[in-house]
């Protein structure tokens, strides 16, 4: 954070080029910047008690609901559930202690219309009622809240989730869009942090697979069906695949609301669908989690050898490592996207040619 903006996405793309150069990308393109504020549609905070009441933030007492990483609406729908809770005499878990029943306050924006969700992440179904009771007064104040639930997480672990969600009102997803496009968010579903770099990043994936007009694409890891639905085109078969059925859900629902046919999204381990997969594909899209792909399946795509494969790396270490296995193919193309200003994290998006 104390780097100039400029020399931070120096910084960056030099330590990508020392990562990638030993595979002789044939083009470098220009990184794509972010905003430096107001960039982050996702506030996830540490509900931590204090003589004062519930303090949102870090876990020391360190309240963040005026970090100018969210926009002003965020910071203020933030500052009014604060309040909010105070006022219900709500307390925050306290982890050496183990008494309180709030762990973590989550909210996301949709930047489309404004809407926001909120999650309360609590110990135990303690005190839903006096959630759910209370729920009029905020929402006065903050009527952009369009959907609020809670989260029942009872381990006494660093986990950010549990298993159960109750919704505390009817809606239960936000939409988003990105290029036109209908994305929607549930409350477990994966959705990129930077709503403008992603919406870039999705646009210049979609420009990379339609310049070679395939006609079979599988979109790996898919989340929401981002890659997957900027790259519909008619008479385009695609199959996107992702383990989070919520995402899945939500993926289905924006096919329907672009109405291509050929378009199709399962709720699968990664893993299950190559044991399973039928025929080839012309291209094939991944966006693994950090850990990257990983060794086997990396020799599986080797194995079914599409002709491109695109792939969106949030760790360029494991993306490195993993080219290591993938050496039927040629990388010629490579972009840096800054989906995380102020830290040392960004967004990469390479192609790979197979050869011969």
């Amino acid at each position: 954070m104390d780097l100039p903006y400029a020399q931070q996405l120096t910084e960056k793309g030099e330590l990508l080029h020392t990562l990638l150069d030993p595979f002789e990308p044939k083009l470098w393109l220009k990184p794509t910047p972010s905003p430096i504020k107001g960039f982050r549609n996702k506030a996830k905070m540490v509900a931590t008690p204090s003589l004062e009441g519930v303090v949102l933030g870090l876990s020391d007492e360190v309240s963040l609901i005026e970090c100018p990483l969210y926009d002003e609406s965020m910071q203020r729908v933030l500052e009014h559930t604060q309040v909010w809770l105070r006022n219900l005499g709500i307390k925050g878990y306290d982890v050496n202690k183990r008494k309180g029943e709030l762990k973590y306050v989550l909210l996301t924006r949709s930047k489309f219309d404004n809407s926001m969700m909120l999650r309360f992440v609590l110990r135990s179904h303690g005190v839903v009622s006096r959630l759910q009771k209370g729920l009029p007064d905020l929402l006065a104040l903050s009527p952009q809240l369009k959907v609020i639930t809670v989260n029942i997480q009872p381990i006494h672990m660093a986990i950010l989730e549990g298993d159960e969600e109750l919704f505390l009102t009817d809606e239960t997803r936000l939409e988003e869009r990105l290029n036109n496009i209908p994305l929607f968010i549930r409350p477990k579903s994966f959705f990129q942090t930077n709503t403008d770099v992603a919406g870039k990043l999705y646009k210049t994936a979609s420009e990379w697979v339609n310049e070679s007009r395939p006609q079979i694409i599988w979109d790996l890891f898919c989340g929401v069906g981002g890659f997957a639905l900027h790259c519909a085109a008619p008479q385009r078969s695609i199959v996107g695949i992702e383990i989070e059925s919520e995402a899945i859900a939500c993926a289905k629902i924006s096919a329907e609301r672009i109405g291509f046919e050929n378009l199709r999204f399962e709720a699968l381990d990664t893993m299950s669908f190559t044991a399973e997969a039928q025929g080839v594909a012309d291209v094939i899209i991944v966006n693994p989690p950090r850990r990257g792909l990983g060794e086997q399946l990396c020799k599986w795509l080797e194995k079914v050898a599409p002709s491109r494969i695109l792939y969106s790396s949030c760790n360029a270490q494991t993306l490195a490592r993993d080219l290591e296995f993938l050496r039927g193919y040629t990388v010629t193309r490579v972009q840096l996207f800054d989906m995380f200003p102020h830290t040392a994290h960004y967004e990469t998006l390479i192609e790979l040619v197979r050869k011969n």
